[in-house]
C-alpha cells in the first residue's frame, strides 16, 4: 500500500486466520503485507487510514482475492549443500520441478545474503536451473545464506510458486593455484599472500592441458587413472594404467592436479603430461592437505581453451557473456538477512504535502490477481482511491 501527498497511519489486512502482519516504511508513506502469510484463491479485507498535511484522516476499506492456480513450482538449492565449506569459486545453483519462463521474477526472488555487499548476477544453465556467481571469487572465510519467498511469483502460465528456500554455506579461505605451463611453476595464493611455488608439469604436445579458469571439483586420496577412459588403446604407445596419489579434478574428461613421482625429473623444465598437472609427491601431499572443493585453479601458457561445461567453468565465461543470460541483471548481495516486522505504525502529518490523494494497495504477490470493493469517507481536502495491486516479495552443484 502506498499514499501520496499523504501519510499512513494504519492498515490492517484480515484473511480466514486473522490478521495478516506486514512492515511499514520508514518514511510512513507505504505498507507491505508479509506475503508468506497471504494464502492462494483466498479473500482478504484491507482496512487503512491516511492522515493529510492538515492532519485530518481518510479512512478506507477495500477486499481482495489472491489467485487459485492450476500448478505449483518450487525450489532446491543443488550446491553447496546446506553447511558445507567450499572454496572461493563454488557457484551457487538452484533448481526447479518445472520450466522457468517468467525468469526475472524467479530472479528477484532469490536473495543471496553477504556480511558485505557483494557484486553478481543469476544466469540459466537450463529452464529449470540457475547459478549465482559474484563479478569476482566469494570473498574468503565469509557465511553466505539464500533466502527465497516463492509464494505468489509466477513461474509460467497458471504455475505459481509455492513455499519458502532458506539455505546457507561458508567459504574457506580464498586459495588460488596459478599454474604457468610454460614456466612449468604452479604459485599458491593463501587470501591473496604467496604461500608456495610448486615446479610443475603439464600435458605435451597433442596432450595440452587447457588453459582457463577451473574449480576443484572432487579430491580423492588415491586414483586409478586408465588411459582407455579417453579413448586410448592399450596397443597405443601412449596408453597408462596407474594409481596416483593426492588426486584433485579440475574438469569432468579427466584433468587433475596429482602426485606424479614419475616426472620429477621434468618438473619445472618441460611438458611430459597427458594433461594432468604433476608435481612431486610432497608438493601434491601439501597441496591437497590446504585446499578443499571449490577452490579455483587458474591455467596459463596453453594454446587448448578450456571448453564451458566441462567442470566447475563459470569463471570461464567472460562477465558480460554471463550477464546475457541473465534475465534480472546484475545484483548486488543483500548484507542481512530481513526480518518481517508487524506493520502498523504512527506518522506525523507535519512532512505531508498539501492536496494529498492517498493510493492503498495490499501486496499478494507478483503473480496474484484481486477484485475489490470499496467504501471511503474522504476528508475535504483528500481524495482517496484504493486500488489492490500486485507487489513483489524479495527473496547451490554439488561438490561434483
Amino acid at each position: 500500500m502506498t499514499a501520496t501527498g499523504g501519510l499512513l497511519a494504519d492498515v490492517e489486512v484480515r484473511g480466514p486466520k486473522g490478521i495478516i502482519p506486514g512492515t511499514m516504511s520508514d518514511d510512513g508513506t507505504s505498507w507491505q503485507s508479509d506475503v508468506r502469510s497471504l494464502r492462494y484463491d483466498t479473500t482478504y479485507t484491507v482496512s487503512a487510514t491516511a492522515i493529510d498535511v492538515r492532519g485530518v484522516p481518510v479512512s478506507s476499506t477495500s477486499e481482495f482475492t489472491t489467485v487459485a492456480p492450476d500448478a505449483f513450482f518450487t525450489g532446491t538449492v543443488v550446491s553447496p549443500g546446506s553447511g558445507a565449506t567450499v572454496g572461493v569459486g563454488m557457484p551457487l545453483i538452484v533448481s526447479f520441478d518445472h520450466t522457468i519462463k517468467n525468469r526475472a521474477d524467479v530472479e528477484r526472488a532469490l536473495v543471496v545474503h553477504t556480511p558485505t555487499p557483494i557484486e553478481g548476477a543469476w544466469a540459466w544453465r537450463d529452464e529449470r536451473t540457475v547459478e549465482f556467481r559474484p563479478f569476482v571469487y566469494w570473498p574468503g572465510n565469509i557465511d553466505v545464506q539464500l533466502t527465497a519467498n516463492l509464494n505468489g511469483v509466477q513461474a509460467s502460465r497458471d504455475v505459481y510458486g509455492k513455499g519458502l528456500i532458506d539455505a546457507g554455506f561458508s567459504t574457506g579461505p580464498s586459495m588460488v593455484t596459478k599454474v604457468n605451463a610454460k614456466e612449468h611453476v604452479a604459485k599458491v595464493f593463501r587470501d591473496g599472500e604467496l604461500v608456495r611455488t610448486i615446479p610443475i608439469t603439464t600435458g605435451k604436445d597433442g596432450f595440452e592441458t587447457r588453459s582457463g579458469t577451473k574449480v576443484i571439483v572432487s579430491k580423492e586420496r588415491t586414483r586409478l587413472m586408465d588411459a582407455a577412459t579417453g579413448g586410448t588403446n592399450s596397443s597405443d604407445p601412449e596408453y597408462y594404467r596407474l594409481t596416483v596419489e593426492y588426486a584433485m579434478r579440475v574438469t569432468y574428461s579427466g584433468e587433475f592436479l596429482h602426485a606424479a613421482p614419475w616426472s620429477v625429473g621434468s618438473q619445472g623444465r618441460a611438458n611430459v603430461s597427458h594433461g594432468c598437472i604433476g608435481m612431486s609427491t610432497s608438493n601434491a601431499e601439501w597441496l591437497y592437505g590446504q585446499t578443499m572443493v571449490g577452490d579455483v585453479v587458474e591455467v596459463t601458457g596453453t594454446s587448448n581453451k578450456q571448453n564451458l561445461g566441462n567442470g566447475i567453468t563459470v569463471w570461464t565465461e567472460s562477465w558480460p557473456d554471463w550477464l546475457s543470460r541473465s534475465s534480472a541483471g546484475r545484483v548486488v548481495t543483500t548484507p542481512t538477512k530481513p526480518r518481517s516486522e508487524s506493520g502498523g505504525s504512527s506518522a506525523s502529518p507535519d512532512s505531508a504535502s498539501p492536496s494529498p490523494t492517498v493510493t492503498a494497495a495490499p501486496s499478494v504477490g507478483p503473480s496474484a490477481t484481486a477484485s475489490s470493493t470499496s467504501s471511503a469517507t474522504p476528508a475535504p481536502s483528500a481524495t482517496p482511491s484504493w486500488k489492490p495491486t500486485m507487489a513483489l516479495a524479495p527473496s547451490r552443484e554439488p561438490q561434483a
